[in-house]
């Protein structure tokens, strides 16, 4: 269950990722095609312009310049005003053309658009169904109340272009261990520092299971200097639950997978559940937070 667990839940950050940036592209879309159908318009009014005056009979025209000029120096004047005339109302038909094409490539992506985001939508609802059974098969699923979100104020990690995430492995040092992390959890961990959360944390671990020993999971402590084998209570109860909330506001900047913290998981798409350990302090995450990276 928890392999399944949490390849769905990768999934499901993936293309929510990609969904996110399709929304972006779509916004963009949205605003050029609203800019080039107002240039399409004006370009509509300027050859509408020519086609009128072609119609009455009164654009210039060779016959026309050597009837009505007197003198040879006139005539040559006039070819090159015709000249002129003519470029210019090739110039704007070219442009016609040119913007209505670009106005269709426009509105293709946005159709594109607009099926890639259907297609993520899909994938996010069945891979939602496929990690809450996998969490009740756990002893948990249950909604609970969780904590209160923090800020959104870590730097974001890299993401791929069309906005999932990259695919790391354990490749960076651990501060924590003098082992190894992937580097997004290494940045996740340099940025709740830098936010603040600096009590005792271990990261890399081996385990047969889950994300310690893939260099993607980190434990932080709720209290000062090691893992206490008790709840944590007071002080350390309001650190834990802030930063719990802290990692939750920035999950989608960071690449959290899930958060566990005093009996309780939080993962996307779906807020705060309840979860069963072992029921030891350490086991049902009462004296620290848990982060799983994607």
């Amino acid at each position: 269950p928890q392999q399944v667990f949490d390849t769905a839940l990768q999934q499901y950050n993936d293309a929510k990722g990609r969904l996110d940036a399709s929304v972006q592209r779509q916004t963009q879309l949205d605003a050029d095609v609203k800019a080039t159908q107002l240039q399409l318009d004006l370009l509509y009014a300027a050859v509408g312009g020519i086609a009128a005056a072609a119609y009455r009979g009164s654009q210039m025209s060779t016959t026309t310049i050597l009837l009505e000029s007197d003198s040879p120096d006139a005539f040559l004047d006039g070819l090159t005003m015709l000249r002129y005339v003519t470029g210019r109302d090739d110039k704007a038909i070219g442009q016609l053309k040119a913007t209505r094409q670009t106005l269709d490539e426009q509105k293709r992506q946005l159709d594109e658009e607009t099926k890639l985001q259907q297609q993520q939508l899909t994938v996010m609802k069945k891979q939602l169904k496929t990690a809450e059974a996998a969490l009740k098969q756990t002893g948990g699923g249950q909604a609970s109340t969780g904590v209160a979100s923090g800020s959104a104020s870590a730097e974001p990690a890299p993401r791929n272009a069309d906005g999932s995430w990259p695919k790391e492995t354990c490749s960076v040092d651990d501060p924590t261990t003098g082992s190894c992390l992937t580097p997004r959890t290494l940045h996740a961990y340099q940025a709740a520092r830098k936010a603040g959360y600096t009590r005792y944390t271990k990261c890399f671990r081996q385990s047969s299971t889950g994300e310690h020993a893939k260099g993607r999971a980190c434990d932080f402590s709720s209290a000062t200097s090691t893992f206490r084998d008790a709840k944590a209570t007071g002080s350390d109860k309001t650190y834990g639950d802030k930063l719990a909330g802290w990692l939750v506001a920035n999950a989608s900047r960071l690449g959290v997978l899930y958060v566990i913290w005093y009996k309780q998981i939080w993962y996307t798409g779906q807020g705060w559940r309840s979860y069963s350990g072992d029921g030891t302090p350490s086991g049902d995450h009462y004296n620290h937070v848990h982060l799983s990276m994607q």
